[in-house]
């Protein structure tokens, strides 16, 4: 049961401003300290999440409830991470929802892992199949602060030797060398179900657009997603000077039944 109440073990967001916020744990008579002075636990336990909270040198700080997008931004990074606008995309594209089971690969810092369990659950679960063990066990340090362990089950393995699953929903990859992931996904998919791969390269791209369509893959389509930030101020609306071009390309594909 979820409430609006800040309690005692409770993970709090503190919002200075759009560049400056602060996951933290609450803890009964301790303080958290930053630039802008300290904040007294005690002064925020049994607040409402959105009020405010001024610190030590009289900074207004507000008290929100950590998103699932909050908690990925403070996650520890062990590889390059997918984006937002890529992740909103996948799933989009990947006809997700409460109750799918998905085989997901490679799992490396767990941001698209947990964004994927965030959408299956309560029914659902994510197959996420990382080859490094070391990459696993930061990731699941990082989802378990998300609360979505129990709709995510890690797995130690090499998805381009064996998928384990069968009639999965989906099967989405962030690795190097999707296109030999595609006979196996063949296998795992259930009839209708959807593949999808992010990849850095167009090299890597057309490798697995071929091993789809020799696979009898249909509506396979591949896009870049690029998303331009604006500065909003009166009299000097524009694009911010900065922005995140290219990250990767998205392809997806769905399996029908075989010809007889």
């Amino acid at each position: 049961m979820t409430t609006d109440v800040i309690c005692e073990g409770d993970d709090l967001l503190l919002f200075l401003d759009s560049k400056r916020t602060f996951l933290i744990k609450v803890r009964k008579d301790e303080s958290f300290h930053t630039h802008k002075g300290y904040i007294r636990f005690n002064d925020v336990i049994g607040r409402t999440y959105g009020g405010r909270v001024k610190s030590s040198l009289d900074v207004d700080f507000v008290l929100f409830k950590p998103t699932l997008s909050d908690y990925q931004k403070k996650m520890r990074h062990a590889t390059q991470v997918i984006y937002s606008k890529d992740t909103a995309l996948i799933v989009n594209y990947s006809n997700i929802g409460p109750g799918s089971r998905i085989v997901e690969a490679g799992t490396g810092s767990g941001v698209l892992t947990s964004a994927l369990a965030h959408y299956v659950r309560p029914t659902g679960k994510v197959y996420s199949y990382e080859a490094r063990k070391e990459f696993l066990e930061k990731a699941r340090k990082n989802i378990e602060r998300t609360g979505l362990m129990d709709f995510i089950e890690l797995k130690e393995g090499d998805v381009t030797q064996c998928i384990d699953e069968e009639n999965v929903d989906a099967v989405i990859l962030d690795l190097a060398t999707p296109w030999l992931v595609v006979p196996l996904a063949d296998q795992a998919l259930t009839v209708g179900g959807t593949f999808i791969s992010f990849s850095p390269t167009i090299e890597q791209t057309v490798k697995t657009t071929t091993a789809l369509m020799e696979n009898e893959f249909v509506n396979v389509v591949t896009v870049e997603c690029i998303l331009r930030r604006i500065k909003v101020k009166e009299g000097q609306t524009r694009p911010e000077t900065l922005m995140i071009g290219h990250t990767g390309y998205i392809t997806r594909a769905r399996k029908t039944g075989k010809r007889g």
